[in-house]
């Protein structure tokens, strides 16, 4: 199984908005943008100088699988951005797909921004997720509740 990231364009922009919004997916990753469109112009803003947000594809042995990035870019703030992913293809889950994905896509940013903290929520239940960002190096640095919903903040520190 070779595993491998790749650039977003607007056609896996476009993919990833239909598989990232079905039920499965939604119960443990809410989505930013509510339509296409949304997410099309988000990806868009990626583009420009000084974006704010950087992601990049996930595929196994070619075939696209899902997504990571990165978001709320600030090197002046900490954590210096907050990190995201999502292998949207059940038959990729607990595979260690995204724990590898996470690696490399950390090593990238370090080296593009020279983050010195990175941090990611997650639901508290979402036990997958949290694994994925413990096996690289997330310490688990607060607990609360949101809209009656318990979450975790993750942090990294570089």
């Amino acid at each position: 199984m070779i595993i491998t990231l790749d650039n977003r364009t607007a056609d896996s922009v476009r993919t990833y908005f239909e598989k990232a919004n079905r039920p499965e997916i939604k119960r443990v990753l809410p989505q930013k943008a509510k339509t296409v469109e949304e997410a099309l112009a988000d990806y868009e803003k990626t583009l420009l100088p000084n974006a704010e947000s950087f992601g990049q594809t996930v595929h196994v042995d070619g075939k696209y699988v899902g997504d990571v990035w990165c978001y709320c870019i600030d090197m002046d703030d900490e954590p210096n951005c907050m990190l995201s992913f999502c292998i949207f293809e059940p038959g990729y889950w607990s595979r260690g797909i995204a724990t590898a994905a996470v690696k490399m896509f950390i090593q990238i940013i370090c080296r593009r921004y020279r983050f010195k903290t990175i941090g990611a929520f997650t639901y508290a239940d979402n036990h997958a997720s949290i694994r994925v960002l413990e096996k690289n190096g997330f310490v688990v640095k607060e607990e609360f509740e949101e809209d009656g919903v318990l979450s975790k903040y993750l942090q990294l520190e570089c």
